[in-house]
This record gives structure tokens, sequence and C-alpha cells, in this order.
């Protein structure tokens, strides 16, 4: 993959030149001061947007430097998966007197624009981002902001800079290869049908992926919108299980609903993992205290904080191919059959 590197920071005058506007002028409309005309303000602003100029919120002879802050976006806090992130970056980022400043984008493409256009405006040290989907406005942004920018989570695409995480393609296509070994074919997914759910959505391909090479598709799916808790695992295994009552496995795109579709299948008595395996994804704590080890995959969330923030403090070299690719790890617990 070919990975370009960040390119130097935009100034007035990158806007000025591509606006056909005055330096002067550029400045006024950015900073929303004085007499600018609405058609002269629209060429500025398009400008400004298309080349991801961020105007800098540093005054005077600070203006050149760089804060000693590192701005983390990620999409959301109430998932269990990504405080575990935040506690990589900050462990590996203590003793270099750069702090994280945390930004929430709740899976929105254009909150993710206004979030980074703040942050960036505040000449951060570094951006440490979760995903590599992006807006082009964003992208634009990031390229042009002159500092280590690492996308995490995912490899599974094209970077900006660097990125750090796991294929989430291969960690289905394992999970499947798995749970086809243990013997299981009527198989049946739960998860998320966000959009913008990208990582979830390329593991599914690639679970789909692993059955169809030994000639098995998926039974029944059910989808579901918004964030994920136990209740809502309950219902939705309870909902494809009446309407599909001979599958005898259910992959669940994250462990929070698979924990929930576990406690479901205990209520009503089914033998697992004989009559019926279940598994999730991601490794996280919650599912110590459950009566039963759901199966599941380590998503390498802390890892992936530390490698990143380590990148962005200057503590590892950045790989030739610009990728740290980490490996997924499975963990069976007790819901899929064994050998």
């Amino acid at each position: 993959m070919n990975v370009p590197r960040p390119r130097r920071p935009l100034t007035l005058r990158d806007v000025s030149e591509a606006s056909g506007v005055s330096e002067m002028t550029v400045s006024r409309v950015l900073r929303n001061r004085g007499d600018v005309s609405a058609a002269t303000r629209e060429k500025v602003l398009t400008a400004a947007k298309t080349l991801g100029y961020v105007p800098n919120k540093i005054a005077g002879g600070l203006a050149s430097q760089r804060v000693n802050l590192v701005a983390v976006v990620i999409p959301s806090l109430s998932n269990l998966v990504f405080p575990d992130v935040l506690g990589g970056v900050s462990a590996e980022l203590d003793d270099t007197g750069l702090q994280p400043v945390i930004g929430v984008t709740n899976y929105s493409p254009a909150r993710e624009e206004m979030v980074l256009y703040d942050m960036l405006s505040w000449r951060p040290s570094g951006v440490i981002l979760a995903g590599l989907e992006h807006s082009k406005a964003s992208r634009a942004m990031l390229a042009n902001s002159g500092i280590p920018v690492v996308e995490i989570m995912d490899i599974d695409g094209e970077g900006i800079d660097t990125i750090v995480g796991i294929s989430h393609r291969r960690a289905g296509r394992e999970m499947a290869a798995r749970i086809l070994a243990a013997g299981y074919r009527r198989i049946g997914f739960v998860g998320t049908h966000m959009p913008e759910d990208h990582r979830a959505r390329k593991r599914l391909a690639g679970f789909e992926e692993g059955l169809a090479e030994a000639g098995v598709t998926l039974e029944a799916r059910e989808y579901y919108q918004g964030g994920s808790s136990l209740l809502k695992g309950r219902e939705l295994t309870e909902r494809i299980l009446t309407r599909a009552p001979d599958l005898d496995f259910l992959y669940f795109s994250n462990d929070m609903i698979g924990a929930g579709g576990l406690l479901h299948c205990l209520d009503k008595g089914y033998d697992i993992p004989g009559r019926i395996g279940l598994a999730g994804f991601n490794g996280v704590d919650l599912l110590d205290g459950l009566p039963v080890r759901l199966a599941t995959t380590d998503a390498r969330r802390v890892d992936i904080g530390r490698r990143a923030a380590r990148l962005v403090a200057g503590k590892d070299i950045i790989p030739e191919d610009r990728i740290v690719a980490l490996t997924p790890t499975f963990l069976p617990g007790d819901t899929i059959r064994h050998g």
C-alpha cells in the first residue's frame, strides 16, 4: 500500500491563490470579520474546505509552534472498546510531556469534520483517530496538517499517513473457520446495520467469505440500530431463534450483544455449546463476570492505543509501508465445541 506522507501545513497564501482573493480578505473571512461580499466569502470558504485549510487559533509569537496536545478522535465513549484504547494511548504518552485531548464523533462523518476542524485549529502535535473512512474535507484537513496522523483500529483500506490496527476481514474469516471446524453449519448473524460501522461490515464480509469457501451460507440475520446493550442482545437472540429455531450457531458483531444472547440462551435452558454455539467480538472485560465464558476475538485494543501513541510521540520508527498490523486473537471460551 502506498501511503502518502503529510504535506507542509497550508497557509493563508494557499487559500488566497486557490480562491483568487487577497490574503487580507481571506483572513477577514476566516475570522468572520470585516465587510466582505457574500460571493467573495463563499469563494474563500469553498477554497479553504477543498484544500483542508484550518485557521490557527494560537496568537502572536506562538503561532508557528505546536502545543503539547494529541488529538484523539473516537466514535463513542459509551462503547466498551474505546476506553481501553484511550488507556493505551494515555499510558504511552505519560512520560512524553504530551497530553491526549478527546473528541467524540458519534459515528457521524459530519461531526468528525467539526471535531477535527476545532482540534486542528489549536495546532496539536499529532492526531490519533478511529477508522479509515472519512469525508473528503476531513481527509484534506488531515493530509495537510503537517503533523503525525495515525488512523487506528482497522488496516483494511487506504490510510492518510500511518495506520495501526487489525484486519477485520481476516478476523471474520478466522471466526468462520473456527465455527466450521467445530462442526456447526446452521449459522445466524446478529449485528449492527449502521452504515457508519465500517469495521463490523468488514468483519461480516470476511465471515461470509469464510463460510462460502466451505459451501455454507448464513441462514438468518438480525440487525439493529443504535447502541449495544445486554437487553438488546437478549431481545435480538430471542427474535432470531423464534424465526429460525434450527440454528446451531450465532455470531454476534460485538461482545455486549453476544453476552445478552448468551444470557437469553442460558435462561431458556439451551445446551451450550452442544445444541447451540455463540461467539462475539472484542474480548471485553465484561465477559469475565458471566457464568459461561463467551467465545470471542481479542481485537488488541490496548495494544493499538499504545502503538499509535508511540508513533505520534516519536518513540517508534514508522514502518516503510506505514502500516502496523496487529494479529487478532481467538479466545474459545466455553460457547464453542472443542475439537
